[in-house]
């Protein structure tokens, strides 16, 4: 038994150092990391599965904490859309929008986690605009996916061979291939929109893994997701369901105190609220159809939406319908099954 306690220890702290290392940006958390190894210290195991060393941030972007890397492996991925209980609106504010085929790339790749709200984010653009693409699940510990590349986080997107990093860097990146001339309309949108992608990044992310880690129950059901839809050997699924979801109850409780988090739940429920006050009225932040800023708050809830948090989300703010429009939009992925 103490066996089997000191290797869950280890394998905790080891898992914290792998995953941290292997998404976006991070430099700011590097002691939220001691969190994560406190389940490892008590056990006094001194054995380690892997050594990874925390990588550097690039510039420009924004850190991404233990508990997001986790978040990225612990979340479940949007269910179903909406159906018959969707508020309905004209069909056309619902379209897909319409893409020249001569500007859809040839071939696209995801290098991912299937529960990264940051993969998700592009996953969101991706399915909006109707890109097909391929995915690559990236396994965490050995990152063996992209040993080709000299940046070891995700999302990666591979577009017509070229690679492109940091998921707000890739959507603009593919907006800007997909929609080579901008409207007068856009660019008089383009400051709101720029505002509520910065909050996600710099806020709302914040929100989600002191939620979805802030009991064990709740851990334990992230981290079930992945036992079936991560690219783990069956030793690192165990490994990563109890091991993982001890680590990150501890680290949600550091992210509390950093982000002045009294309430997880409230926090959430706020952040829902400050969303929905600032569409005003409308369908969208983008109006009729979604812009970027809805894409990627759409794409960060996507994974936790059918959580126990996700649930009490729905029911607590005003932000189901919203949602349940977005789901409606941008309908059915278009990943290229192998």
């Amino acid at each position: 038994m103490m066996r089997r306690v000191s290797t869950l220890a280890a394998a905790s702290t080891s898992l914290s150092r792998a995953i941290l290392a292997s998404s976006e940006h991070h430099h700011e958390y590097n002691k939220l990391f001691q969190a994560a190894s406190f389940y490892a210290a008590n056990t006094g195991s001194s054995r380690r599965w892997f050594s990874s060393s925390v990588g550097s941030t690039s510039p420009g972007g924004y850190s991404l904490t233990a508990a997001k890397v986790f978040l990225s492996l612990g979340c479940v991925a949007a269910s179903v859309a909406a159906g018959a209980s969707s508020v309905f609106v004209e069909e056309e504010a619902y379209a897909k929008e319409p893409i020249s085929p001569d500007l859809v790339p040839k071939e696209v790749v995801l290098y991912q986690y299937e529960s990264c709200p940051f993969c998700n984010k592009v996953k969101a653009f991706l399915d909006y605009y109707d890109v097909p693409y391929k995915v690559v699940e990236v396994n965490p510990l050995s990152k063996k996916e992209i040993k080709w590349s000299d940046y070891k986080k995700v999302p990666i997107l591979m577009v017509d061979g070229q690679p492109l990093q940091d998921s707000s860097a890739i959507i603009d990146e593919m907006r800007t291939k997909l929609s080579p001339v901008k409207s007068t309309s856009v660019v008089n949108d383009d400051e709101e929109e720029k505002k509520w992608r910065r909050w996600v990044d710099d806020h709302l992310v914040h929100m989600l893994s002191p939620n979805i880690y802030r009991n064990t129950s709740e851990a334990l059901e992230s981290f079930n997701y992945i036992t079936s839809n991560g690219n783990f050997s069956y030793t690192e699924k165990y490994t990563v369901k109890y091991a993982g979801a001890a680590a990150m109850y501890f680290v949600s409780k550091k992210l509390k105190k950093k982000y002045n988090i009294t309430d997880e739940r409230t926090a959430l429920y706020e952040a829902c609220e400050t969303w929905v006050d600032a569409l005003d009225g409308r369908e969208f932040l983008g109006g009729l159809k979604p812009n970027l800023a809805d894409l990627a708050v759409f794409g960060v809830l996507r994974p936790i939406r059918y959580l126990t948090s996700g649930k009490d989300m729905v029911e607590h703010t005003r932000i189901g319908e919203w949602y349940a429009r977005m789901e409606n939009v941008v309908g059915e992925s278009s990943r290229v099954k192998a």
